[in-house]
């Protein structure tokens, strides 16, 4: 049998396509390597979110190539969309797929693996509609937690981002294939779908009949086609009452949620381009802890921007450290070719941005550590993993509000819905709770 082995960088909608591409080979017959040799065909799915995740894609081709040479190699994902012409001067590269033929590597691997010169690619035509492409059928992988991506590409351009030049305008997948795919998922035993997308709060705006993100999330959570759902990531200004209520205790949206920031402060958020201000963000922060004091909230922030000055960086600082967020990304900002803050003037020196990073980091922990004790012998929700933790060989259970709980006596429990109690938390805040009877 052929034996296919798919890298994949970046995002978890990459890995999402991954896993999705993978099971359309395996439906052909192909066989998933979990070794990067003695393997036919090596596709990898690169990023471009930054310069380094650029870098990072190179690497990988370039080391696939030399310890494989007589495999395929194919390259697809945002690397490949916005600079092909860089990943065409690597030597002995079979194909570059472009966005909009991701999706049908696994239909067309027999043509791809014949064409050993063509390069073949085109670009997203940013002057047209795009139109949403999905898989016919649910993707599982291998997680616990299913993913779903129902929504793809962006139309924000903010001045650092690069991805909407990767994957076109903001498109949805129609809410009919929605439900099918949650109902398939149900039935093949998933308890959770985090819902994704890389513009998800912008669902259904580009539809004929206008829908909404709010719109579909009350229509799961009436007619439930899983158990609870997730979202993965949303905009500080498409978060809105009915999407907060709908987290609350008796519905089906867990009660989590991760916002981009980016940056506490308004100069600096005017520079990026974001459309909103910290009053916005403040006010969503303060609405969402209010109604579900048990919500955790992610907050991603980029430091070191260009002419971001020690007090706009302050302003980041405090605003974060006096909310109730729960845990932190910190991003170090890198400057990407393709954007417009690639041509900002008065960049940081990165010495400065390393050591306010690493300040921010320490915030990150504090707040790890007051989400955590607030959550302590109080019961919690969570959805028992399939795979043991690495260090323990416990099994771990994700809770609706997000944290990764270490359980004994979990026999027979992988997969389920159980009730638990957090019970302790080292230094290291690995957490370790019961279940409940």
């Amino acid at each position: 049998m052929k034996k296919f082995y798919i890298q994949t960088l970046g995002c978890k909608v990459n890995q999402y396509e991954s896993n999705g591409i993978a099971a359309g080979l395996e439906e052909q017959g192909w066989t998933k390597s979990a070794k990067k040799h003695d393997t036919d065909v090596f596709i990898i799915n690169t990023c471009a979110v930054t310069s380094k995740a650029s870098m990072q894609s190179r690497q990988a081709i370039r080391k696939i190539i030399r310890e494989n040479p007589d495999a395929k190699v194919i390259v697809t994902g945002c690397y490949a969309q916005t600079d092909p012409d860089q990943i065409k001067k690597i030597d002995q590269l079979d194909q570059i797929v472009c966005h909009k033929d991701k999706l049908k590597i696994a239909n067309n691997i027999a043509a791809i693996c014949k064409n050993n010169s063509s390069l073949t690619f085109r670009k997203t035509d940013h002057s047209k509609a795009n139109s949403f492409l999905g898989f016919d059928h649910a993707v599982k992988g291998e997680m616990t937690r299913a993913y779903l991506k129902i929504q793809d590409g962006c139309d924000a351009f903010c001045t650092y981002c690069i991805v909407p030049y990767a994957r076109g305008s903001s498109v949805s997948m129609p809410e009919k294939q929605i439900f099918e795919h949650l109902k398939e998922l149900d039935c093949s035993g998933f308890k959770e779908v985090i819902i994704t997308g890389i513009h998800t709060g912008m669902y259904g705006l580009d539809f004929k009949k206008k829908s909404s993100l709010l719109q579909l999330l009350e229509k799961i959570n009436h007619e439930k086609p899983v158990y609870r759902i997730r979202l993965s990531s949303i905009e500080p200004g498409e978060i809105n009452d009915g999407i907060i209520n709908l987290a609350k205790p008796g519905n089906n949206l867990c009660d989590h949620f991760h916002i981009p920031l980016q940056s506490g402060d308004d100069d600096i958020l005017k520079k990026m381009k974001r459309p909103y201000n910290v009053a916005l963000f403040e006010d969503i922060i303060h609405k969402i802890h209010e109604k579900i004091p048990s919500a955790g909230i992610g907050v991603d922030t980029i430091i070191g921007f260009p002419s971001e000055t020690r007090e706009q960086f302050n302003n980041t600082y405090e605003l974060i450290k006096r909310l109730p967020i729960s845990y932190l990304h910190v991003f170090p900002f890198s400057a990407r070719k393709g954007t417009a803050a690639d041509h900002f003037d008065h960049k940081i020196d990165p010495t400065i941005i390393k050591e306010r990073c690493a300040k921010m980091r320490e915030l990150d922990k504090t707040k790890r550590r007051a989400f955590i004790d607030a959550n302590l012998n109080k019961k919690l929700e969570g959805i028992v993993q399939n795979k043991p933790d690495k260090k323990t060989g416990m099994l771990k259970a994700v809770t609706s509000n997000y944290l990764n709980v270490l359980l004994k006596n979990t026999v027979g429990l992988r997969g389920k819905i159980v009730d638990l109690v957090l019970e302790q938390c080292d230094k290291d805040m690995h957490l370790v709770g019961k279940i409940l009877d």
